[in-house]
């Protein structure tokens, strides 16, 4: 069978179809959005299988540049990793593979988010199966929530909160150069969990579900207590998880973290002598 690998073409109308095509089938996932909005840009791109006049196998390069203690790091992620029921078993996801490998050698580190299905694959090429940390901790406030809902309905709304982000600190031990991903999410799935507290100059990312809140973000221009973000959200709240590592962590209970279904795979020296460091990606940097 003849086929081509293509990448890099986001702004090909008829590409980022077949991609989407793809994509909706296999995830249910549409980044036409995300395209329109104007935050897929030049980090993200798809390494694709073109047969049979369709897009049938993919993996993404996500660049991922951040601060890891003060230290500067150049990773990429692999995501979007994804073949047409038809055409699988065929090699096409070891053949991108090893094209992506071999250009990106030489970033610090390449991590991955893997289905359990598939564990046996990446370590083929080197990848490592790691443990991943979180922090939560129980909330006990009869205070009232004093929080407001930022808006992120439309396009204006998006740079709105971008322009008051760029102004505060991203209080993460891991400092990320990402609002591309953010915004993924932001535009989409999460337009309804961004918050300001009342009386500190400070954003939150967060989504309540009953009596637990899970943290995602925090943005401010001071550095802030995390029991002092959850209490924000009112006495309803009783627990909290964070999806993202404070860069104060007093208080909070260090624990092992495993998302149903996924693995952690890591690879290269660099980025393997930072885990410690890093306990795990923020959630919304996950590709």
């Amino acid at each position: 069978m003849d086929y081509e690998i293509i990448s890099n073409y986001r702004n090909d109308d008829k590409l980022r179809k077949l991609f989407n095509d793809l994509s909706k089938q296999t995830f249910g996932l549409d980044f036409e959005g995300w395209y329109k909005s104007g935050f897929w840009n030049e980090k993200y791109i798809p390494y694709s299988v073109l047969a049979d006049g369709k897009i049938i196998a993919n993996v993404s390069v996500n660049i991922i540049d951040c601060s890891v203690k003060g230290k500067d790091r150049h990773y990429i992620q692999l995501g979007t990793i994804m073949t047409d029921e038809k055409y699988r078993n065929q090699g096409f996801s070891r053949t991108l593979m090893e094209k992506i490998l071999s250009e990106y050698s030489d970033r610090d580190g390449i991590f991955l988010y893997a289905n359990d299905e598939v564990l046996g694959f990446y370590p083929k090429f080197g990848f490592k199966k790691t443990d991943e940390f979180r922090f939560r901790t129980t909330v006990s406030t009869d205070r009232p929530a004093c929080i407001q809902q930022i808006p992120m309905n439309s396009k204006s709304d998006h740079l709105d909160f971008l322009k008051i982000k760029s102004a505060l600190s991203e209080r993460s031990s891991v400092k990320t150069d990402t609002d591309d991903l953010l915004m993924f999410y932001l535009t989409q799935f999460m337009q309804e969990c961004v918050y300001k507290i009342e009386g500190l100059n400070c954003c939150v990312i967060a989504e309540k579900d009953e009596d637990t809140l899970t943290v995602y973000d925090v943005f401010s221009d001071e550095p802030v207590d995390p029991s002092e973000i959850c209490e924000a959200f009112g006495s309803e709240i009783k627990n909290a998880e964070f999806a993202f590592i404070p860069e104060n962590t007093s208080g909070l209970e260090k624990y092992l973290y495993k998302e149903d279904d996924t693995t952690f795979f890591v690879l290269g020296d660099t980025l393997i002598n930072d885990l410690p460091d890093i306990l795990s990606f923020p959630a919304l940097v996950h590709a």
